[in-house]
């Protein structure tokens, strides 16, 4: 039977917050639609994107038993009779896949409590992680572009429609679907950003402004390679040319979207790794299984992780990731 209160939402301008409240009713509207019907077109075109190279999709716990890349922005859980914490990443769990079954990919929910409260920040996303044996950061790289220039690809030929709802300018997209990214290394980048009068000195991390900018600079994504370590995570592998490096690389989105992917070489070398755990003051226990690997049959392996809102935030042109996901969860915000 029909209620006598009106339908919530109308045709006048509602702000954020109410359509938020109001989310399970908004995803029928047309906007919401668009943005997930492409949220599905890019899972799907990952999926097969993946398949069609010879990848296992592989599952990585979401309930940790300790910190995975020793930071303090974990959700702690009670769990029975001692601490557990809501997984960050996937990737040291995707690690012991690779050096099972060679290729394989986790896709899944990963959580993060940043108190952020950035148009890029949401406490639980969505990652998808590959990791590869046998395979040097250039051939990650070169997967990496391949990818990504599918998805786009995949999306310009089947959500037309959807983008045109969103108003997206497809010409702004059609050079992602190309391929052929820029390798900026990460000195480069410290001079353009120099350049352009921004106060930045090498060893610094970018933040969102400088990120922004040097975005604005290219027509399509864009790999910025080779971080300085003291930045970076423990488990990179050193960049032989300059040790004061990683072999990483990120991926920023052009139009001042930023990082939407990032990977690295692994340290493959038990002794290195070992010695990397401690610089980073991280506590050798916790870390023992992932050691394992390199003691029993280490092979060289890289590997990358996407922030799959992230992502879609940068082909929708959304302004926030929290349009990207059907039920945002950001610092302020648990409901419906």
């Amino acid at each position: 039977p029909a209620h006598n209160e009106g339908y919530p939402i109308t045709n006048k301008e509602h702000g954020i917050d109410f359509l938020l409240d109001h989310r399970h009713l908004w995803l029928r509207s047309r906007r919401p639609f668009a943005i997930m019907q492409i949220r599905n077109r890019i899972f799907k075109a990952t999926v097969d994107f993946f398949e069609n190279e010879g990848f296992v999709k592989f599952d990585a716990p979401l309930l940790m038993h300790s910190a995975p890349e020793g930071t303090t922005e974990l959700f702690h859980i009670d769990y029975f009779d001692h601490d557990a914490y809501l997984s960050q990443s996937g990737q040291l769990y995707g690690e012991v896949g690779a050096e099972a079954f060679g290729k394989i990919f986790t896709f899944g929910p990963t959580f993060r409590a940043e108190a952020s409260k950035t148009r890029r920040h949401l406490t639980e996303f969505w990652m998808m992680e590959p990791e590869m044996a046998w395979m040097h950061q250039d051939e990650s790289l070169d997967l990496q572009e391949r990818f990504l220039s599918y998805v786009v690809g995949q999306v310009l030929e089947h959500c037309e429609y959807e983008l045109s709802i969103l108003g997206r300018d497809l010409d702004k997209l059609r050079p992602a679907a190309e391929g052929n990214y820029t390798r900026l290394s990460y000195d480069d980048a410290v001079k353009m950003l120099q350049e352009a009068g921004k106060d930045f000195k090498w060893g610094d991390d970018f933040g969102a402004p400088d990120e922004a900018f040097l975005s604005e600079q290219f027509d399509r994504p864009f790999f910025i390679v080779n971080y300085p370590v003291a930045i970076k995570p423990f488990y990179m592998k050193k960049n032989p040319e300059n040790p004061l490096t990683y072999l990483c690389a990120d991926v920023e989105a052009p139009e001042g979207y930023g990082e939407i992917m990032g990977g690295s070489e692994r340290e493959a070398d038990y002794d290195t790794l070992k010695a990397q755990i401690e610089e980073a003051g991280l506590n050798l226990d916790d870390y023992s299984w992932y050691l394992d690997l390199r003691k029993y049959g280490s092979v060289p392996h890289s590997g990358f992780g996407m922030g799959f809102e992230r992502v879609i935030a940068w082909i929708c042109k959304l302004d926030h990731v929290r349009e990207a996901v059907p039920f945002p969860r950001i610092i302020n915000r648990m409901q419906p």
